[in-house]
């Protein structure tokens, strides 16, 4: 119902409210504002109740549509593109993994992941460096 109100709006009616009604009404109000709010609450539940009472299992069969319209008002196409691309993964590049150490990966600047090292662990005393067959 309030989505749209931020934390400067908020801040903007409290500070009107303190000059309209004065620091010692202010507190009464807060308080018959918070009780009204939870009485219309109260009612609206109440209300949606005794209409599911009434309607029976066709109640569920009109709330699914509407449930589908309140997900679309919520569309997101980055989130659609990549739950149909990569089946909801949501790191489909492997970007925020760990390595076997428990830490992140090592990643570039440009924000991929480091390659892995490819460079030989050295030979340890007495080994023999592999063949390769088509050095033959």
């Amino acid at each position: 119902m309030f989505e749209s109100v931020g934390w400067g709006e908020i801040l903007v009616l409290i500070v009107a409210g303190l000059f309209i009604l004065g620091p010692e009404r202010l507190p009464e109000a807060a308080a018959w504002l918070g009780k009204s709010m939870r009485k219309v609450r109260d009612f609206a539940s109440g209300a949606r109740q005794q209409l599911k009472d009434e309607m029976g299992p066709e109640f569920e069969e009109y709330r699914k549509p509407l449930e589908d319209l309140r997900q679309l008002r919520n569309f997101d196409p980055k989130r659609a593109v990549t739950q149909h691309l990569f089946d909801g993964d949501p790191d489909p590049l492997g970007l925020n993994t760990t390595n076997g150490n428990g830490g992140p990966d090592p990643v570039k600047p440009n924000g991929h992941p480091a390659a892995a090292s490819t460079t030989p662990e050295p030979l340890k005393p007495g080994e023999k460096p592999p063949v390769d067959p088509d050095a033959t």
